[in-house]
């Protein structure tokens, strides 16, 4: 997989989980997507900057500092995009492991023509 691949691949996710979530915190979106509190604060800001997400005052937590990560809807229309990038991905994916299975499975003898020294 590319650079670019795997920074899509982590947008995405950020994206999905903050539409789904837009309370969650950094360290949580962090602990998610399996990158450091710093990387993730770096890619919020890039995100806010380029005009993904906005940031809202979480209104119910008594942490007045607490935001909100909102998506734009810029931002719901690159998740959008994104998303038709990863399945697309995902499926050549699974099409490549389904070929490979299959000729791993046409590579084996049948079941128990084996010799009999590899069958102990």
């Amino acid at each position: 997989m590319t650079r670019s691949q795997l920074q899509e691949d982590m947008y995405f996710r950020i994206l999905r989980l903050l539409q789904e979530n837009p309370e969650m915190s950094q360290r949580d979106l962090a602990k998610a997507v399996g990158v450091s509190v710093g990387r993730m604060n770096y890619v919020l800001n890039a995100l806010v900057d380029k005009g993904l997400v906005k940031l809202g005052n979480f209104t119910a937590a008594k942490d007045k500092r607490r935001y909100a990560y909102i998506l734009t809807p810029k931002g719901i229309a690159q998740k959008a995009a994104l998303t038709r990038s990863f399945l697309a991905r995902k499926v050549a994916e699974y099409v490549a492991l389904r070929e490979e299975i299959e000729t791993l499975r046409n590579e084996l003898p049948a079941r128990g023509s084996e010799p009999a020294h590899e069958r102990d």
